[in-house]
């Protein structure tokens, strides 16, 4: 029995220790999840910053510059020029009423002697598409003069209407018309040029309408506190502008 004992034994011998499989790291796991925990902790941070300055900047904008932009004709302080902010004519192929309401603001301000001279700025890109062009003749047919009306065709951004606006005209006291939500922006660009700037804004468009235009400007004015505090962005078209005079345009 001794030796059968024996023989069951001898034949399932120990496995040598490198025969026996590398046991499981279990630091692995721990680490991975750490290095996501903090991945998630990094975004979350910056997701937080990021939804933070777009309130602030937001916020900032139309706060401060609330006092200066008037709903009413009469509340509209006199001013040497009205900077016209550009717009499409037309859009999805009908008349656009973005377009419509900015010429009847811009016409009643002058017809209300509150102005001397609109300056219309906006996009020239060849023939088929000139904003300022647009706008001369819609102003003309709201009765306002053609000796009245000075053109901007490099007026793609706002600011780049503004900083030309500035150069275009020996004055330091302007009007910008465009629509309500479009120029507490264009206000905050023009008093960080040191320009003595107000604003009228126009007739509201309906929001089932603007809703596309209104985000785009919330957008807009994170990019206008960058463009003026940490990027420097410079206007583009500066060096062709033309001086002119409120009494010449």
């Amino acid at each position: 029995m001794l030796g059968y004992k024996q023989s069951m034994c001898d034949c399932n011998p120990p496995l040598p220790m490198s025969d026996r499989g590398t046991p499981p790291d279990s630091t692995k796991p721990r680490m991975r999840k750490r290095r996501l925990k903090w991945i998630a902790v990094v975004v979350g941070a910056l997701a937080t910053l990021g939804i933070a300055f777009f309130v602030g900047s937001n916020i900032w904008i139309t706060v401060s510059t609330s006092r200066f932009v008037a709903s009413s004709v009469s509340d509209v302080p006199e001013s040497d020029v009205a900077i016209v902010l550009g717009t499409s004519k037309r859009a999805d192929g009908q008349a656009n009423p973005h377009f419509i309401h900015r010429m009847e603001a811009a016409a009643s301000l002058y017809h209300s002697d509150k102005v001397r001279t609109l300056l219309v700025s906006g996009f020239h890109d060849g023939p088929y598409y000139n904003e300022p062009k647009d706008m001369r003749e819609a102003l003309e047919q709201l009765k306002v003069p053609s000796s009245a009306i000075a053109e901007d065709g490099s007026g793609l951004r706002t600011l780049d209407s503004i900083a030309r606006a500035k150069l275009q005209f020996p004055f330091k006291k302007f009007v910008v018309v465009s629509d309500g939500f479009h120029v507490p922006r264009a206000v905050f660009i023009g008093r960080n040029y040191g320009l003595d700037i107000s604003a009228y804004a126009s007739r509201d468009v309906d929001y089932s309408y603007s809703t596309g235009s209104r985000v785009r400007e919330c957008l807009a004015r994170v990019k206008a506190v960058l463009d003026l505090f940490v990027l420097d962005t410079k206007p583009d078209g500066l060096d062709d502008v033309t001086p002119l005079t409120a009494d010449a345009p």
